[in-house]
């Protein structure tokens, strides 16, 4: 399926470098991959300069792959030198079905054929993204826990046309899924390790709804709210999403700038990423005393 195994991935190309394809763009950074980074908005080289030189004495603390460099990072003037050479393309473009659809559509017809393409979507189908791509079998959905760098979980869900050897590609390549035990999917141990590993990490300092508000980048969860609203009425779970309301959005945004403090996004990223480096590096002495069993192993109950 795939012009490379998982483990022989060496350059990977984002497509979008807000706060997800940033955050996307420092984790391979530190897996001491070569990024090829295209984003046509005029601040969004700056922003993620920014963020590299900020978050890099944290990733220097936890552990960097050999190879890795902050000087690894390249921005492209165009989508197809930022996806002509590449192992994996990891979109990251609006939460909009159109707009990412029609993304998808453009990476699938400059990236070479053989190259996975994953979205970051955190609510949209894939089955309705890889729509007009013309080798739709290779995409797969790829979404991660923010920050993606700190944070080592990611969903991966493939679409109707989605080849299933690219889903266990991806997979192998991210080393993580979540899925449900009662569809076999997925082991106790894997759903209890995707919450220990992934929100359980940012929930010891921040819940839901501070951590959207840093999902919207600098303009917080204003912009999170009218740039993910839309994907909010998907069904995300069993629960009818209530109107997006002016005044709901009123009083999401004013309840975060008051646990804000005065603080900016940018210092409550800075926040957040020190607290999940010394988290990490607090459980990481632990980690073999809650490794668990291989599933086949039978435990004794009474």
């Amino acid at each position: 399926m795939a012009a490379v195994e998982p483990d022989q991935v060496r350059r990977v190309g984002i497509v979008g470098a807000g706060v997800i394809g940033g955050g996307w763009a420092l984790h391979y950074l530190r897996m001491g991959f070569d990024v090829d980074v295209y984003d046509p908005a005029p601040e969004a080289e700056g922003g993620l300069l920014r963020l590299r030189d900020t978050a890099w004495p944290v990733l220097e603390r936890l552990g960097l792959r050999p190879g890795a460099s902050p000087d690894r990072l390249a921005f492209r003037a165009d989508l197809a030198g930022a996806v002509a050479e590449v192992d994996l393309v990891q979109e990251n473009g609006p939460e909009d079905g159109a707009v990412k659809r029609g993304i998808l559509a453009d990476i699938d017809r400059v990236a070479p054929p053989e190259v996975i393409i994953v979205s970051s979507t955190s609510g949209l189908a894939m089955t309705m993204l890889q729509a007009d791509c013309v080798n739709p079998q290779r995409c797969v959905v790829g979404h991660p826990f923010n920050p993606p760098y700190l944070i080592p979980l990611v969903e991966v869900v493939g679409g109707q046309l989605t080849d299933p050897a690219a889903v266990d590609w991806l997979a192998e390549f991210y080393r993580e899924a979540l899925h449900m035990v009662a569809t076999g999917e997925a082991t106790v141990e894997e759903i209890d390790a995707s919450i220990a590993h992934g929100p359980g990490l940012r929930w010891a300092l921040m819940g839901p709804i501070l951590t959207f508000h840093l999902a919207g980048g600098t303009r917080g969860m204003a912009h999170m709210l009218d740039h993910f609203g839309a994907a909010l009425l998907e069904p995300w779970t069993r629960l009818q999403a209530p109107p997006l309301t002016e005044e709901l959005r009123e009083r999401l945004v004013q309840g975060c700038l008051r646990q804000a403090r005065g603080r900016s996004v940018a210092q409550l990223e800075e926040l957040r990423d020190e607290f999940l480096a010394g988290l990490l590096s607090l459980a990481e002495p632990f980690a073999d005393d809650l490794a668990p069993l291989p599933e086949e192993t039978a435990i004794d109950s009474a």
